[in-house]
């Protein structure tokens, strides 16, 4: 954090849901230097009360006008949202940090994760936005970079694991109730998922594109790119919906252009910023979303050599979707935007 003592006033937008009210709490435990904090959601929320730092502040309408007057705001309401008021944000004098796909792959808009690449941040006063990158996205680059600095990345293949909180709330009540039904023997209704969720694999996140990839697939592929400077990687990614509640787990295969050791690979990692190390295979030590859970850090483990190419690793990376690959990774965009530029 910045040595100044200035404070900020800063405002959540879309307070109410889950990554909002995860920002909360995480702006409360790093003890951000707030003057003001507002919270902003759709009309229906108006009024709730959310506790922070022994308070109840009252959720207000997000509206044009109340984004007046602030240094920050943190989005995470939609894309359609953003779309709208982001830009409102910033012509007043906001800086944005958003987490929709929303302005992801717009030239003009850093898309940052502060562990992998804070210089990108230097380009946020184009625009007055910097993007937030998908939750997948996040912990595999974390995982990667220092990969890349030390031997250069040719090819990545990931195949994903990820939990219903990706799809917010609605997703996470989707798996309760139909786990409930299945064990009380009562007929299964899909409402959120495209297809029964409860003790299933679904290699199905968000609409299907021409190509055959999902969006959520291309998402992996084109963000990977851009955050890692690499516009001509080789990125091939199959997302996959499990029933987990929270934390999402890859499978990552990583071709690289000179051949890294299995062991140097792990001390690389050990040093990386964000990373936790979990790989012990005569313990049996490796992470799980459990490990993941409410945590700060990309887990790694499982890192040994693919012996299908010249100069490949695999390594499974797991992280808590809702904490780092949302909230978490957006509060650390603005500790970093007021440390270097605010």
């Amino acid at each position: 954090m910045s040595g100044s003592d200035r404070k900020y006033r800063v405002a959540v937008c879309g307070a109410t849901g889950a990554v909002g009210r995860e920002m909360i709490r995480i702006l409360q435990e790093r003890d951000f230097p707030l003057r003001d904090l507002r919270l902003l959601a759709s009309e229906r929320s108006c009024g709730e009360r959310i506790e922070f730092c022994d308070e109840e502040i009252a959720v207000e309408t997000l509206e044009e006008s109340s984004l007046k007057g602030l240094d920050l705001a943190l989005f995470s309401a939609g894309g359609a949202v953003s779309e709208r008021f982001a830009p409102c944000a910033a012509d007043a004098g906001c800086v944005v940090v958003d987490n929709t796909s929303a302005f992801r792959m717009q030239d003009d808009v850093p898309l940052v994760v502060p562990e992998v690449n804070p210089e990108d941040l230097a380009g946020y006063s184009e625009r007055g936005i910097v993007a937030n990158p998908n939750c997948a996205t996040i912990q595999l680059v974390v995982a990667l970079k220092p990969l890349h600095d030390a031997a250069g990345l040719r090819r990545v293949v990931v195949a994903t694991y990820q939990s219903v909180s990706g799809a917010g709330r609605s997703g996470i009540r989707e798996l309760e109730k139909q786990s409930i039904d299945l064990f009380n023997l009562r007929a299964l209704v899909s409402e959120r998922f495209p297809r029964q969720i409860a003790f299933n694999c679904l290699p199905h996140i968000d609409v299907f594109l021409p190509e055959g990839d999902t969006r959520e697939e291309r998402k992996m592929v084109d963000e990977t790119r851009k955050i890692l400077h690499l516009p001509d990687l080789a990125v091939c990614a199959t997302a996959v919906r499990v029933p987990v509640f929270y934390g999402h787990a890859e499978a990552v295969f990583a071709e690289l252009e000179r051949p890294l050791g299995a062991e140097d690979a792990r001390e690389l990692l050990e040093r990386a910023p964000g990373v936790q190390v979990m790989d012990d295979a005569a313990q049996e030590l490796y992470p799980t979303p459990i490990d993941a859970a409410a945590g700060d850090e990309v887990l790694v483990g499982r890192i040994r050599a693919d012996g299908s190419v010249p100069a490949g690793l695999a390594l499974w990376v797991v992280a808590d979707n809702v904490r780092k690959g949302a909230a978490l990774n957006s509060v650390q965009i603005a500790e970093s935007l007021i440390c270097e530029y605010l």
